[in-house]
């Protein structure tokens, strides 16, 4: 078992930012998937989705596999529920 010592903040911006709705609630993914490189990531890492200076979605890297990662925003989000 592998543990993580730290854990960092990715920041990215709705408009460019590429990503699968797992599920969603009200029209709001509260669960996204989308690339990474593992090298440089890892779960536990927090993902912050930035509309100008709302946040639209944060939430936590829970699983990477095969160079996707999935995190959840289970009660915030604004993020559309939407393959971008």
């Amino acid at each position: 078992m592998s543990e993580v010592s730290f854990c960092q903040t990715l920041s990215f911006d709705s408009t460019s930012f590429e990503y699968e709705s797992v599920e969603q609630t009200n029209g709001n993914a509260t669960v996204i998937k989308f690339e990474v490189d593992q090298k440089e990531v890892s779960p536990g890492d927090v993902v912050l989705v930035l509309d100008d200076s709302e946040i639209v979605f944060h939430g936590i890297i829970g699983a990477i596999e095969d160079g996707t990662a999935l995190a959840s925003d289970p009660k915030g989000s604004l993020l559309p529920a939407t393959i971008q």
